[in-house]
């Protein structure tokens, strides 16, 4: 495994502790080894020293075991130090490869992980294949892979120039475009959850769901990543990619079979399904939100504005919310509300489904006015598990329903917590299961559908901006937004 910006943050928090993980479950084989690159002139003994804190760290292991990194894992780490647009540097890297599949045993079964800034994608893909590096599968089974980190792009045009640049080097089949959301377990426990039991999977439709409502939610707010925030935004950073490939496994058609090409096939559809949203009418579809000062994690907070390299009167969003619907026959007029922001009361993700009300209320005379329609939601994150809000008749000698709920968390019920999502998603980049990862026509399909409100927002300037305090739940336009259809948003407990 090749890492690009192997001396940057992503690899010290995610990629090498979770590969660390995984050898430690036996799930690596013995061959296998890890090739550094990056820009920082690190040897290879400083590179494994380096990772070793990295591990330490974020995996918080205990002092013996840290001690014995180095022969457990230390000594399958190397480096190549080199400028990414120097071809140099690639003729140093295939030496260093061609050594280690004859020295360990490899057999050029290469994976490629480009954990760089995005600038720099085009750039290694296109270097790649000037080096030889980029090479079809072969007879034998020896296979080449590239993984490529979010973003995709920065709009439809540069998401299309992107995907045509790697495809030039990398054949689709090859190309693992990652997004991490979809490697949580309850993400993957959605499609069991749906197609797996025969309870649900007949009212998953607009005969009984009334509405669904995805809400990715953070509670820090940019945390010094003010530049690259006031390039992106919230849309760009967390709805084009994450919110959207929730949304197509909520409304995805079963599959003909749990196999990568016909579970992509099947979300793509629904992207393509999804009602554009006329840029003349965007202020109809969708909400934008900015951070002011408030209380969060217990302190004060600033405002966006007031954040380290944020421009005094920027516009950017850190908070969106959105309505869409899905011309379909399964989803016509079941409208999909998505929202997330940054520095919010809690971090928290979770997929609402609100079923629709009883048609005919029976208990008239009972102490209670009005029945809660029925709620499914699904906890991404923190506390992965599911719930279901019912009504139950209260004990006691007068008729009074009241909603319960009944509640599935993994921790209780496999007494284990489950793996991260950079284990699983990296696990099937060995094995070659492209299931979980974003394929080259739904990434333009999302930019296609975020498009047109991205180019309305910047049109208006702070014109329909709203503000909200830290801490709160975001804007009460987001509010409004929602109430204007007879709907609220399904807040997350606080106390959960």
């Amino acid at each position: 495994m090749v890492i690009f910006g192997a001396s940057g943050d992503l690899t010290e928090r995610k990629i090498v502790p979770a590969l660390y993980y995984l050898a430690g479950l036996g799930m690596l084989p013995a061959e296998f080894s890890v090739v550094g690159c990056g820009r920082t002139p690190f040897s290879h003994e400083q590179f494994r020293e380096k990772m070793r804190q990295a591990v330490t760290e974020f995996l918080r292991l205990p002092g013996e075991e840290s001690a014995a990194f180095e022969e457990r894992f230390g000594k399958k780490l190397y480096y190549v130090a080199g400028n990414f647009g120097e071809p140099t540097a690639y003729e140093q890297l295939k030496d260093l490869l061609g050594q280690l599949d004859r020295a360990r045993g490899t057999e050029g079964n290469h994976l490629f992980y480009l954990a760089t800034p995005p600038s720099f994608f085009p750039l290694v893909v296109s270097q790649l294949g000037r080096a030889g590096l980029a090479r079809p599968n072969d007879p034998r089974g020896n296979w080449t892979r590239i993984v490529i980190e979010k973003p995709f792009g920065r709009d439809l045009a540069s998401a299309r120039e992107l995907n045509r640049v790697v495809t030039a080097a990398f054949s689709e089949d090859l190309v693992y475009r990652i997004d991490h959301y979809l490697g949580k377990e309850t993400v993957q426990n959605l499609l069991v959850f749906r197609f797996a039991n025969g309870v649900f999977e007949p009212i998953w439709n607009r005969r009984y769901i009334d509405h669904v409502q995805i809400t990715v939610a953070e509670d820090l707010g940019v945390e010094g990543r003010g530049s690259y925030y006031e390039e992106a935004g919230l849309l760009r950073d967390m709805i084009q990619n994450h919110v959207l490939q929730l949304l197509s496994l909520v409304a995805m058609e079963p599959p003909a079979t749990f196999r990568a090409d016909a579970v992509r096939d099947e979300k793509a559809k629904v992207l393509r399904s999804i009602r554009p949203i006329p840029a003349g009418r965007v202020d109809e579809y969708a909400v934008r939100g900015q951070y002011r000062e408030g209380r969060a994690l217990g302190a004060t907070v600033p405002a966006y504005r007031a954040e380290p390299k944020v421009a005094p009167a920027s516009v950017t969003e850190t908070f969106a919310a959105l309505k869409f619907h899905i011309d379909n026959w399964r989803w016509a007029d079941v409208p999909f509300y998505l929202r997330s922001g940054k520095r919010l009361a809690k971090r928290s993700s979770e997929i609402a489904i609100q079923f629709r009300r009883v048609p005919h209320l029976l208990f008239r005379d009972c102490a209670t006015q009005r029945i809660e329609p029925n709620l499914l939601i699904v906890h991404i994150q923190p506390d992965e598990g599911m719930s279901l809000r019912f009504s139950a008749k209260v004990p006691g000698a007068i008729m009074q329903i009241e909603p319960v709920t009944m509640n599935f968390r993994y921790g209780e019920a496999f007494s284990s917590s489950p793996p991260t999502a950079y284990e699983t998603l990296l696990l099937d980049c060995m094995l070659g299961d492209a299931t979980l990862f974003n394929r080259e026509d739904a990434v333009e399909l999302s930019w296609e559908l975020v498009d047109p409100i991205l180019t309305r927002w910047r049109e208006d300037g702070e014109k329909g901006l709203a503000f909200y305090e830290s801490g709160s739940w975001g804007p009460a336009e987001a509010d409004a937004f929602i109430a204007a259809d007879g709907r609220s948003w399904v807040q997350p407990d606080i106390t959960h």
